[in-house]
């Protein structure tokens, strides 16, 4: 049984239950640990969870607001500062600017360049990582532009599309289009696929037909839901966003079985509003609704 997790169910708008996005699904086969956005404290929230950043080589973004990839460098750093040399590598696909991010922060003249480089060389740090398993000396995390393709890179980052298609060894990730604020940044919709299963993140988006096309019969949908649907449309706010509303009407046009509303506002995260909309999306869906949870498992 394959299982998903709620690193981070929240907005740009921190409260003391929700910050950000974050998710992984660790695969029935456990072979496969697949993150998708790293929001605010992602790595933190992976280890109370009970996974670890090593684990995972594969990181999906469906765009790049902070809430959604600010925990990016210290999940790189993370992973390679507590890996031994013999990790698969990182591969790492969003939109735009994914690759010129990835080397802004960790490549030669990166922001923490110094922090690598310091753990690389100095003698202390050496004997952490041999202690640890490694063998000196101990590589950067090299980025697959930046060397020679017959060599193994630490950290494999791409730009793609709304309809390309990944494939991983026993799964692949179909993409869309999600309207959310195009032309200021790129947004993409992501569906995982297995033999016996499939799940998708919408990432931000509005309701719109690419996404329901990306959802047709799909076990789960983890949809955003900023807020009820009356208060988006008397807020000015419904542009780019969904509601319960909305992400309950995509849902069953879909025939997706199981809805999870994360990406919580702080509005509909109170008592009352909450229940209400909960009310106005049964109404639209027949299937199951969950109200995403941070460190939240379900078993799929």
């Amino acid at each position: 049984m394959s299982e998903l997790y709620i690193l981070g169910g929240g907005t740009p708008t921190p409260t003391p239950e929700r910050f950000g996005s974050s998710y992984v699904v660790k695969l029935d086969n456990h072979n496969s640990q697949i993150m998708f956005d790293c929001g605010p404290a992602a790595t933190d929230k992976l280890v109370k969870a009970g996974l670890w950043p090593t684990n995972i080589d594969y990181l999906f973004f469906t765009h790049h607001h902070f809430d959604h990839d600010i925990d990016y460098p210290c999940f790189l750093l993370c992973r390679w500062d507590q890996s031994i040399g013999k990790e698969n590598t990182l591969n790492v696909y969003g939109p735009q600017p994914t690759k010129k991010l990835t080397e802004d922060l960790i490549g030669e003249n990166g922001a923490f360049a110094h922090d690598w480089k310091a753990r690389v060389n100095a003698p202390t740090s050496q004997q952490v990582y041999q202690n640890r398993g490694g063998i000196l000396p101990r590589k950067p995390p090299t980025i697959k532009t930046n060397i020679s393709s017959k060599d193994k890179s630490w950290i494999n980052p791409n730009d793609i599309i709304a309809g390309d298609i990944i494939s991983g060894p026993s799964w692949k990730v179909s993409t869309a289009n999600a309207e959310h604020v195009q032309p200021y940044l790129d947004s993409i919709a992501y569906r995982l696929s297995t033999d016996n299963t499939s799940i998708v993140f919408t990432g931000d988006t509005q309701p719109c037909d690419s996404v329901i096309n990306l959802s047709q019969d799909a076990d789960i949908m983890v949809c955003m839901c900023w807020d009820d649907q009356e208060t988006m449309d008397k807020d000015k706010e419904s542009s780019g966003q969904c509601s319960a509303e909305g992400a309950a009407e995509m849902a069953e046009k879909a025939g997706v079985k199981k809805l999870i509303l994360s990406h919580m506002g702080k509005h509909i995260s109170t008592h009352g509003i909450l229940e209400k909309a909960l009310g106005n999306a049964a109404k639209k869906y027949s299937g199951e609704i969950i109200f995403a949870e941070e460190l939240m498992k379900i078993s799929f």
